[in-house]
Protein backbone atom coordinates (compact mmCIF):
# COMPACT_ATOMS: atom_id res chain seq x y z
CA UNK A 1 0.00 0.00 0.00
CA UNK A 2 3.05 2.32 0.49
CA UNK A 3 4.40 2.45 -2.60
CA UNK A 4 1.22 3.28 -4.51
CA UNK A 5 0.02 5.80 -2.38
CA UNK A 6 3.65 7.23 -2.76
CA UNK A 7 3.21 7.43 -6.30
CA UNK A 8 -0.45 8.96 -5.73
CA UNK A 9 0.91 12.10 -3.85
CA UNK A 10 4.03 11.82 -6.25
CA UNK A 11 1.69 12.44 -8.86
CA UNK A 12 -0.65 14.97 -7.38
CA UNK A 13 2.07 16.98 -6.29
CA UNK A 14 3.56 17.30 -9.81
CA UNK A 15 0.09 17.81 -11.24
CA UNK A 16 -0.92 20.69 -9.69
CA UNK A 17 2.19 22.53 -9.70
CA UNK A 18 2.76 21.90 -13.83
CA UNK A 19 -0.52 22.64 -13.58
CA UNK A 20 -0.82 25.92 -11.65
CA UNK A 21 2.20 27.07 -14.45
CA UNK A 22 0.54 26.17 -17.17
CA UNK A 23 -3.04 27.78 -16.34
CA UNK A 24 -1.18 31.19 -15.21
CA UNK A 25 0.46 31.14 -18.54
CA UNK A 26 -3.15 30.71 -19.97
CA UNK A 27 -4.74 33.08 -18.13
CA UNK A 28 -2.43 35.65 -19.25
CA UNK A 29 -1.71 34.74 -22.93
CA UNK A 30 -5.82 35.43 -22.62
CA UNK A 31 -5.60 39.16 -21.09
CA UNK A 32 -2.50 39.74 -24.04
CA UNK A 33 -5.25 39.47 -26.88
CA UNK A 34 -7.40 42.16 -24.92
CA UNK A 35 -7.21 45.90 -26.60
CA UNK A 36 -5.59 48.59 -24.61
CA UNK A 37 -7.85 51.27 -24.46
CA UNK A 38 -5.27 53.34 -23.13
CA UNK A 39 -2.10 55.31 -25.29
CA UNK A 40 0.28 58.21 -23.71
CA UNK A 41 -0.69 61.31 -25.56
CA UNK A 42 1.79 63.12 -27.48
CA UNK A 43 3.82 65.34 -25.22
CA UNK A 44 4.89 69.13 -25.80
CA UNK A 45 7.65 68.77 -23.11
CA UNK A 46 11.01 66.99 -23.62
CA UNK A 47 12.56 65.75 -20.90
CA UNK A 48 16.83 65.29 -21.03
CA UNK A 49 17.58 61.33 -21.79
CA UNK A 50 20.57 59.54 -21.27
CA UNK A 51 21.22 56.45 -23.50
CA UNK A 52 23.09 53.69 -22.03
CA UNK A 53 25.13 51.13 -24.25
CA UNK A 54 26.73 49.01 -21.94
CA UNK A 55 29.26 46.91 -24.51
CA UNK A 56 31.46 43.98 -23.99
CA UNK A 57 33.44 42.70 -26.70
CA UNK A 58 31.11 44.38 -29.06
CA UNK A 59 33.19 45.32 -31.92
CA UNK A 60 31.43 43.87 -34.68
CA UNK A 61 27.73 45.66 -34.00
CA UNK A 62 28.43 48.63 -31.46
CA UNK A 63 29.17 51.12 -34.00
CA UNK A 64 26.16 50.69 -36.47
CA UNK A 65 23.82 50.55 -33.22
CA UNK A 66 24.82 54.08 -32.03
CA UNK A 67 25.29 55.11 -35.42
CA UNK A 68 21.32 54.36 -36.12
CA UNK A 69 20.34 56.14 -32.80
CA UNK A 70 21.51 58.90 -33.39
CA UNK A 71 18.95 59.01 -36.16
CA UNK A 72 16.40 60.05 -33.47
CA UNK A 73 13.40 62.34 -34.35
CA UNK A 74 14.03 63.99 -30.90
CA UNK A 75 16.21 67.31 -30.30
CA UNK A 76 19.74 66.36 -30.60
CA UNK A 77 20.75 69.27 -27.16
CA UNK A 78 18.23 66.47 -25.24
CA UNK A 79 19.82 63.11 -25.38
CA UNK A 80 23.21 61.77 -24.64
CA UNK A 81 24.76 58.21 -26.41
CA UNK A 82 26.49 56.95 -23.61
CA UNK A 83 28.30 53.71 -24.74
CA UNK A 84 30.44 51.99 -21.94
CA UNK A 85 33.99 49.98 -23.76
CA UNK A 86 34.69 47.39 -21.73
CA UNK A 87 37.53 45.06 -23.43
CA UNK A 88 37.07 46.47 -26.87
CA UNK A 89 39.55 46.24 -29.55
CA UNK A 90 41.53 49.97 -30.23
CA UNK A 91 40.50 50.37 -33.47
CA UNK A 92 36.73 50.09 -32.27
CA UNK A 93 37.11 52.43 -29.68
CA UNK A 94 38.77 55.22 -32.17
CA UNK A 95 36.14 54.26 -34.69
CA UNK A 96 33.73 55.30 -31.77
CA UNK A 97 35.27 58.44 -30.65
CA UNK A 98 34.78 59.99 -34.25
CA UNK A 99 31.09 60.31 -33.94
CA UNK A 100 29.19 62.19 -31.84
CA UNK A 101 28.36 59.39 -28.85
CA UNK A 102 30.47 59.50 -24.94
CA UNK A 103 33.01 57.12 -24.83
CA UNK A 104 33.83 55.67 -21.29
CA UNK A 105 36.68 53.18 -21.59
CA UNK A 106 36.97 50.54 -18.94
CA UNK A 107 38.35 47.04 -18.35
CA UNK A 108 37.05 44.97 -15.97
CA UNK A 109 38.15 41.61 -14.48
CA UNK A 110 35.13 40.31 -13.97
CA UNK A 111 33.24 42.48 -16.20
CA UNK A 112 29.09 42.82 -15.83
CA UNK A 113 26.40 45.09 -17.28
CA UNK A 114 25.78 46.12 -13.19
CA UNK A 115 29.33 47.58 -13.36
CA UNK A 116 28.74 49.15 -16.45
CA UNK A 117 25.86 50.73 -15.50
CA UNK A 118 27.56 51.82 -12.20
CA UNK A 119 30.15 53.23 -13.65
CA UNK A 120 28.27 55.44 -16.13
CA UNK A 121 26.30 56.78 -13.08
CA UNK A 122 29.39 57.83 -11.28
CA UNK A 123 30.98 59.66 -14.24
CA UNK A 124 27.82 61.53 -15.37
CA UNK A 125 27.11 62.42 -11.75
CA UNK A 126 27.41 66.32 -12.17
CA UNK A 127 25.30 66.14 -15.05
CA UNK A 128 21.23 66.02 -14.70
CA UNK A 129 18.49 63.93 -16.90
CA UNK A 130 15.06 63.25 -16.53
CA UNK A 131 15.40 60.00 -17.91
CA UNK A 132 17.63 56.75 -18.62
CA UNK A 133 17.40 54.35 -21.53
CA UNK A 134 19.46 50.58 -20.91
CA UNK A 135 19.93 49.27 -24.52
CA UNK A 136 22.41 46.11 -25.97
CA UNK A 137 24.93 46.97 -28.29
CA UNK A 138 23.16 45.19 -30.92
CA UNK A 139 19.29 46.57 -30.44
CA UNK A 140 18.66 48.73 -33.29
CA UNK A 141 15.54 51.47 -32.99
CA UNK A 142 12.63 53.51 -34.86
CA UNK A 143 13.48 56.96 -35.42
CA UNK A 144 10.53 57.84 -32.67
CA UNK A 145 11.54 55.49 -30.17
CA UNK A 146 12.85 58.23 -27.55
CA UNK A 147 9.84 60.23 -28.29
CA UNK A 148 7.29 57.92 -27.40
CA UNK A 149 9.69 57.07 -24.09
CA UNK A 150 9.54 60.55 -23.04
CA UNK A 151 5.45 60.24 -23.97
CA UNK A 152 5.38 57.56 -21.42
CA UNK A 153 7.48 59.37 -18.33
CA UNK A 154 5.56 62.57 -19.35
CA UNK A 155 2.45 60.75 -18.34
CA UNK A 156 4.45 59.74 -15.17
CA UNK A 157 5.53 56.41 -15.72
CA UNK A 158 9.16 55.38 -13.15
CA UNK A 159 9.88 52.74 -15.26
CA UNK A 160 9.29 51.43 -18.88
CA UNK A 161 9.53 47.92 -20.75
CA UNK A 162 9.87 48.31 -24.64
CA UNK A 163 8.49 45.71 -27.13
CA UNK A 164 11.64 43.58 -28.01
CA UNK A 165 11.50 42.17 -31.23
CA UNK A 166 13.75 39.57 -33.27
CA UNK A 167 16.16 40.91 -35.48
CA UNK A 168 16.94 37.69 -36.86
CA UNK A 169 15.55 34.40 -37.82
CA UNK A 170 18.51 32.99 -39.32
CA UNK A 171 18.63 29.77 -38.30
CA UNK A 172 16.14 27.07 -36.68
CA UNK A 173 17.40 27.85 -32.77
CA UNK A 174 17.20 32.26 -34.18
CA UNK A 175 13.83 31.31 -34.96
CA UNK A 176 12.67 29.22 -31.36
CA UNK A 177 14.78 32.21 -29.49
CA UNK A 178 12.57 34.85 -31.39
CA UNK A 179 9.43 32.92 -30.69
CA UNK A 180 9.94 32.43 -27.15
CA UNK A 181 10.86 36.13 -26.98
CA UNK A 182 7.25 36.77 -28.02
CA UNK A 183 5.70 34.36 -26.13
CA UNK A 184 7.52 36.56 -22.81
CA UNK A 185 6.10 39.77 -24.44
CA UNK A 186 2.59 38.06 -24.06
CA UNK A 187 2.12 36.06 -20.97
CA UNK A 188 4.64 38.68 -18.90
CA UNK A 189 4.23 42.20 -20.22
CA UNK A 190 1.76 42.73 -23.03
CA UNK A 191 -0.73 40.36 -20.90
CA UNK A 192 0.30 41.76 -17.39
CA UNK A 193 0.03 45.30 -18.17
CA UNK A 194 -3.82 44.77 -19.71
CA UNK A 195 -4.72 43.16 -16.65
CA UNK A 196 -4.16 45.76 -14.17
CA UNK A 197 -0.59 44.15 -13.67
CA UNK A 198 3.34 45.36 -14.38
CA UNK A 199 5.11 44.28 -17.08
CA UNK A 200 8.49 41.92 -16.68
CA UNK A 201 11.56 43.88 -17.40
CA UNK A 202 14.18 42.07 -20.52
CA UNK A 203 17.71 43.17 -20.11
CA UNK A 204 17.53 46.09 -22.86
CA UNK A 205 14.81 48.51 -23.92
CA UNK A 206 14.33 49.95 -20.77
CA UNK A 207 13.94 53.07 -19.10
CA UNK A 208 13.70 54.46 -15.86
CA UNK A 209 13.64 57.58 -14.09
CA UNK A 210 16.87 59.12 -13.88
CA UNK A 211 16.97 60.15 -10.20
CA UNK A 212 15.83 56.53 -9.64
CA UNK A 213 17.76 54.68 -11.34
CA UNK A 214 21.25 56.62 -9.99
CA UNK A 215 19.57 55.71 -5.92
CA UNK A 216 19.24 51.90 -6.89
CA UNK A 217 22.37 51.07 -9.46
CA UNK A 218 24.71 50.40 -6.41
CA UNK A 219 22.58 47.67 -5.64
CA UNK A 220 22.78 45.31 -8.52
CA UNK A 221 25.54 43.14 -8.60
CA UNK A 222 24.49 40.13 -10.18
CA UNK A 223 24.55 38.82 -13.66
CA UNK A 224 20.54 39.43 -13.45
CA UNK A 225 20.39 43.17 -13.28
CA UNK A 226 17.21 43.18 -14.82
CA UNK A 227 15.75 40.67 -12.28
CA UNK A 228 17.35 43.00 -9.95
CA UNK A 229 15.68 45.80 -10.52
CA UNK A 230 12.58 44.07 -11.09
CA UNK A 231 12.18 43.43 -7.59
CA UNK A 232 13.61 46.73 -6.11
CA UNK A 233 10.84 48.62 -8.35
CA UNK A 234 8.09 46.38 -7.20
CA UNK A 235 8.94 46.03 -3.33
CA UNK A 236 9.00 49.64 -3.73
CA UNK A 237 5.71 49.51 -5.26
CA UNK A 238 6.64 51.04 -8.45
CA UNK A 239 4.79 49.77 -11.71
CA UNK A 240 6.58 49.03 -14.72
CA UNK A 241 5.04 50.21 -17.58
CA UNK A 242 4.90 47.91 -21.29
CA UNK A 243 5.23 49.88 -24.51
CA UNK A 244 3.67 47.46 -26.87
CA UNK A 245 3.89 49.58 -30.27
CA UNK A 246 7.67 50.74 -29.18
CA UNK A 247 10.07 48.02 -31.04
CA UNK A 248 13.30 47.34 -29.87
CA UNK A 249 15.32 44.62 -32.70
CA UNK A 250 17.23 42.27 -30.62
CA UNK A 251 20.13 40.06 -31.95
CA UNK A 252 18.34 36.00 -31.19
CA UNK A 253 21.37 33.88 -30.79
CA UNK A 254 21.96 30.73 -33.54
CA UNK A 255 23.33 27.97 -32.31
CA UNK A 256 22.75 25.39 -29.42
CA UNK A 257 25.97 26.39 -27.43
CA UNK A 258 24.98 29.67 -27.21
CA UNK A 259 21.25 28.66 -25.90
CA UNK A 260 22.87 26.43 -23.67
CA UNK A 261 25.34 29.21 -22.32
CA UNK A 262 22.29 31.91 -21.98
CA UNK A 263 19.74 29.58 -20.53
CA UNK A 264 22.13 28.73 -17.31
CA UNK A 265 22.44 32.21 -16.94
CA UNK A 266 19.09 32.58 -16.93
CA UNK A 267 17.99 29.66 -14.58
CA UNK A 268 20.56 30.11 -12.10
CA UNK A 269 19.88 34.53 -11.61
CA UNK A 270 15.87 33.61 -11.54
CA UNK A 271 17.02 31.08 -8.79
CA UNK A 272 19.32 33.34 -7.31
CA UNK A 273 16.31 36.17 -7.40
CA UNK A 274 13.45 33.74 -6.25
CA UNK A 275 16.20 32.38 -3.01
CA UNK A 276 16.74 36.50 -2.17
CA UNK A 277 13.73 37.18 -2.02
CA UNK A 278 11.04 34.41 -1.39
CA UNK A 279 11.12 35.80 2.30
CA UNK A 280 9.23 38.86 0.61
CA UNK A 281 6.04 36.75 -0.37
CA UNK A 282 4.50 36.95 3.04
CA UNK A 283 4.96 41.18 3.89
CA UNK A 284 4.19 41.47 -0.18
CA UNK A 285 0.57 39.51 0.50
CA UNK A 286 -0.46 41.48 3.89
CA UNK A 287 0.28 45.01 2.42
CA UNK A 288 -1.41 43.77 -0.73
CA UNK A 289 1.51 44.56 -3.57
CA UNK A 290 0.13 42.01 -5.76
CA UNK A 291 2.51 43.06 -8.59
CA UNK A 292 5.63 41.81 -6.55
CA UNK A 293 3.73 38.40 -4.99
CA UNK A 294 3.16 37.69 -8.82
CA UNK A 295 6.60 38.26 -9.76
CA UNK A 296 8.03 36.08 -7.36
CA UNK A 297 5.27 33.23 -8.52
CA UNK A 298 6.83 33.98 -11.50
CA UNK A 299 10.25 32.82 -10.36
CA UNK A 300 8.77 29.84 -8.51
CA UNK A 301 7.93 28.70 -12.53
CA UNK A 302 9.90 26.34 -14.72
CA UNK A 303 10.45 27.41 -17.86
CA UNK A 304 8.37 26.71 -20.77
CA UNK A 305 10.69 24.30 -22.27
CA UNK A 306 11.13 21.83 -19.15
CA UNK A 307 7.07 22.17 -18.90
CA UNK A 308 6.77 21.21 -22.12
CA UNK A 309 9.37 18.31 -22.01
CA UNK A 310 8.25 17.04 -18.43
CA UNK A 311 4.33 17.12 -19.23
CA UNK A 312 5.05 15.51 -22.54
CA UNK A 313 7.50 12.36 -21.01
CA UNK A 314 5.16 12.03 -17.88
CA UNK A 315 1.86 11.52 -20.27
CA UNK A 316 3.93 9.19 -22.14
CA UNK A 317 5.42 7.30 -18.99
CA UNK A 318 1.43 6.85 -17.29
CA UNK A 319 -0.19 5.83 -20.81
CA UNK A 320 2.21 2.36 -20.14
CA UNK A 321 2.01 2.35 -16.08
CA UNK A 322 -1.41 3.46 -15.56
CA UNK A 323 -3.48 4.91 -18.41
CA UNK A 324 -6.52 6.00 -16.27
CA UNK A 325 -3.97 9.05 -14.58
CA UNK A 326 -2.57 9.88 -18.23
CA UNK A 327 -5.71 11.53 -19.49
CA UNK A 328 -5.40 15.19 -16.69
CA UNK A 329 -1.72 15.08 -17.94
CA UNK A 330 -2.75 15.12 -21.36
CA UNK A 331 -5.43 17.65 -21.20
CA UNK A 332 -1.82 19.86 -19.55
CA UNK A 333 -0.01 18.90 -22.63
CA UNK A 334 -2.84 19.80 -25.21
CA UNK A 335 -3.83 23.24 -22.93
CA UNK A 336 -0.20 24.21 -23.13
CA UNK A 337 0.46 23.89 -26.78
CA UNK A 338 -2.58 26.10 -27.20
CA UNK A 339 -1.23 28.39 -24.67
CA UNK A 340 1.56 28.86 -26.65
CA UNK A 341 0.24 29.03 -30.34
CA UNK A 342 -2.28 32.06 -28.66
CA UNK A 343 0.56 33.73 -27.52
CA UNK A 344 2.56 33.82 -30.71
CA UNK A 345 1.58 36.86 -32.66
CA UNK A 346 0.02 36.26 -36.12
CA UNK A 347 2.50 38.23 -38.42
CA UNK A 348 5.16 35.36 -36.99
CA UNK A 349 6.59 33.06 -39.60
CA UNK A 350 4.82 30.23 -38.26
CA UNK A 351 5.69 28.21 -41.36
CA UNK A 352 9.62 29.06 -40.40
CA UNK A 353 8.95 27.77 -36.68
CA UNK A 354 7.26 24.80 -37.74
CA UNK A 355 10.56 23.92 -39.35
CA UNK A 356 12.35 24.44 -36.14
CA UNK A 357 9.96 22.94 -33.83
CA UNK A 358 12.52 19.69 -34.22
CA UNK A 359 15.41 21.39 -32.34
CA UNK A 360 13.10 21.05 -29.58
CA UNK A 361 13.77 17.84 -27.78
CA UNK A 362 17.83 18.82 -28.05
CA UNK A 363 16.91 22.25 -26.47
CA UNK A 364 14.73 20.85 -23.74
CA UNK A 365 17.96 17.92 -22.82
CA UNK A 366 20.18 21.40 -22.92
CA UNK A 367 18.23 22.98 -20.32
CA UNK A 368 17.57 20.00 -18.31
CA UNK A 369 21.37 19.75 -18.00
CA UNK A 370 21.18 22.99 -16.99
CA UNK A 371 19.80 22.33 -14.13
CA UNK A 372 22.50 20.74 -12.54
CA UNK A 373 24.79 22.91 -13.70
CA UNK A 374 23.83 26.38 -12.30
CA UNK A 375 25.95 27.09 -9.27
CA UNK A 376 27.82 29.99 -9.41
CA UNK A 377 26.16 31.27 -12.37
CA UNK A 378 24.44 33.92 -11.58
CA UNK A 379 27.38 35.94 -10.36
CA UNK A 380 29.05 34.64 -13.59
CA UNK A 381 28.98 37.12 -16.94
CA UNK A 382 28.09 35.67 -19.95
CA UNK A 383 29.04 37.33 -23.16
CA UNK A 384 26.76 36.91 -26.11
CA UNK A 385 28.62 36.56 -29.54
CA UNK A 386 27.31 39.37 -32.45
CA UNK A 387 27.65 39.32 -35.90
CA UNK A 388 27.48 41.83 -37.94
CA UNK A 389 25.40 42.80 -40.60
CA UNK A 390 27.75 41.31 -43.29
CA UNK A 391 28.03 37.99 -41.23
CA UNK A 392 24.11 37.54 -40.94
CA UNK A 393 23.74 37.88 -44.70
CA UNK A 394 26.41 34.89 -45.00
CA UNK A 395 24.43 32.70 -42.60
CA UNK A 396 21.25 33.19 -44.50
CA UNK A 397 22.91 32.88 -47.86
CA UNK A 398 23.74 28.99 -46.54
CA UNK A 399 20.34 28.30 -45.37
Amino acid sequence: MLIPTLFNWIDGLLFVYIGLSILYLFLFAIFSRFKRSYQHPESSKKGRIVVLFPAYGEDKVIESSALSFLEQNYPRELFEVVIISDHMTEETNQKLSKIPVRLFQVTYEDSSKAKAMNEAIKRLKDESFDTVVIMDADNIVEPDFLQQINNACQSGAMAIQCHRKAKNQDTDIAVLDAASEEMNNSYFRKGHVRAGLSSALSGSGMAFNYKWFCKNVTELSSAGEDKELERLLLKQGIYIEYLDDTIVLDEKIKTSSAFYKQRQRWLATQAGSLKTAISDLPKALWHKNFDYADKLFQWMMPPRILLLGFTGIISLLLVIFKWQWSVKWWCLLYLLIFTFFLAIPKEFDNKRLESAIKKVPLLFFLMFINLFRLKGMNKKFVHTEHDTEHDAEQNSDKK
